[in-house]
């Protein structure tokens, strides 16, 4: 179980706080190119490109053994963080791995096997898919400690910290039980505390739906559960739980839907622009049913009643009241688009309806060079957005991309090794952004001026 007594853990009093000038009209066109921190520096070791005065530093790879005797993953994916002291940051990592990665999950042999975990395999091992949980000290710029904190989920893939210290982590995977030898059906989202020192308990939040899950973002005013799905014809959810802080009691799961009957109900802007880049729309939101959706149809029975269509909607992340998210595939280009929602202050309350939230179709890109697959996102400091890209091509194209509070794009860094670029997150003091290489799977640490920003 969760200790609410670590209500403050989160490093989320950064993430909740940021964009604070984001909720003022753009001053400048979306999508228009700034000078950010100047030109990317070659990297003379050919991983990571940053501007001057950045550097980064490889903090945990795939393969090292950790404390309790498995070994980091591969496929370093979605990652949380989380102030521990004034020194320490935890950090929660998901690893994307499916049921026949059993090479590179963190089992060394069949001995270690005894720890619970959700799901096995037909090997009989746990699958290999789950979390590990790791203490950066930035002050002495070394990992202190390393565990696997959750086993035996297939494809986890992104997820979002919460107000309370813990990260829910989504897995991107809708097997079902006795397909593969699988015992349990997937697609499911789990809670795991942040402070823990083993295996969370595998228990999974079904009221949160059954369906190809992608990333979560908690409103900390509500309670509400933001729930993105990587499909091309996915859905925005929203969980309201019954009781604030304890999903595994309960809730109720709606889609997003458009308020006026006019609107259409897609976004993405593939064969017409029914949703220009800088416009909003109202929205509301549709109750859904039979959550557990064993046919994998959620997103499709959303849609016929109204919900909007997303293009892979992927990573989210809410602060200063509102919510960002990216929708890898979407725009006329097909290059992507990051979404931005303004809930109602009546938000899942029986006012919502005469003061409904707001949708923005933010940013469009119409360039690789602008954004290529955007996928997980976090914010700054200072309150810019950082989105990772997630394209695989035959150049080497995948970057980090800033967004200021304008929608002016601009890169930060270069990955040179033909993988994506994951997890992005701060410290909890800020001075230390933290993302993870995907495979072979890596943790960087990346320090610098953060605030000589120059538009």
């Amino acid at each position: 179980m969760l200790n609410r007594r670590h209500f403050n853990l989160s490093v989320a009093s950064l993430a909740f706080a940021g964009l604070g000038s984001c909720t003022t009209t753009p001053r400048a066109a979306p999508g228009s190119i700034a000078r950010g921190y100047g030109p990317l520096v070659p990297d003379p070791r050919r991983l990571l490109d940053l501007p001057a005065g950045f550097s980064y530093r490889i903090i945990s790879s795939a393969g090292e053994a950790m404390a309790d005797g498995f070994v980091v993953p591969d496929r370093a994916d979605g990652m949380g963080s989380f102030r521990l002291d004034a020194d320490r940051t935890i950090l929660v990592r998901n690893h994307e791995l499916a049921p026949n990665h059993t090479s590179t999950g963190p089992f060394r042999n069949a001995g270690q096997v005894s720890a619970p975990g959700f799901d096995r395999g037909e090997n009989g091992l746990p699958l290999p898919g789950g979390t590990t949980t790791l203490v950066y000290n930035q002050r002495s710029g070394r990992v202190e400690s390393q565990h696997l904190s959750l086993v035996g989920t297939i494809r986890n893939c992104a997820g979002g910290v919460t107000p309370w210290g813990s990260w829910l982590t989504c897995e991107e995977n809708v097997s079902r039980a006795g397909r593969g030898g699988l015992g349990q059906d997937h697609g499911w989202v789990f809670e795991v505390p942040a402070r823990g020192s083993g295996l969370a308990d595998p228990v999974p939040l079904k009221a949160m739906g059954r369906f190809n899950h992608e990333a979560a973002a908690v409103d900390p005013r509500t309670g509400i559960v933001y729930l993105t799905e990587d499909r091309d014809d996915g859905l925005l959810y929203r969980f309201m739980p019954n009781v604030k802080g304890q999903f595994a009691r309960g809730g109720r799961l709606q889609a997003m839907a458009a308020a006026g009957t006019g609107d259409g109900t897609d976004t993405r802007n593939w064969s017409t622009a029914d949703f220009p880049q800088g416009a909003w729309r109202g929205v509301r939101w549709i109750d859904l049913d039979n959550v557990e959706a064993p046919e994998d149809d959620l997103r499709k029975r959303g849609h016929a009643r109204g919900g909007l269509l997303f293009a892979r909607g992927e990573g989210i992340w809410y602060g200063n009241g509102e919510l960002y998210f990216t929708c890898t595939s979407g725009g006329a280009a097909k290059l992507g688009q990051v979404m931005r929602y303004r809930p109602s202050r009546f938000e899942g309350q029986q006012g919502e309806r005469g003061a409904p939230g707001k949708l923005q179709n933010f940013v469009e890109s119409t360039s690789p060079d602008m954004l290529n697959y955007g996928d997980n996102i976090t914010v700054t400091p200072f309150g810019h957005l950082i989105v990772c890209e997630d394209q695989y091509t035959d150049r080497v194209t995948n970057h980090l991309r800033g967004i200021t509070p304008e929608g002016k794009v601009y890169p930060f860094a270069l990955l040179h090794e033909n993988t994506e670029l994951a997890g992005a997150c701060f410290s909890g003091d800020g001075s230390v952004m933290f993302v993870n290489i995907y495979s072979p799977g890596k943790t960087v640490a990346i320090t610098g001026p953060w605030r000589s920003f120059r538009a």
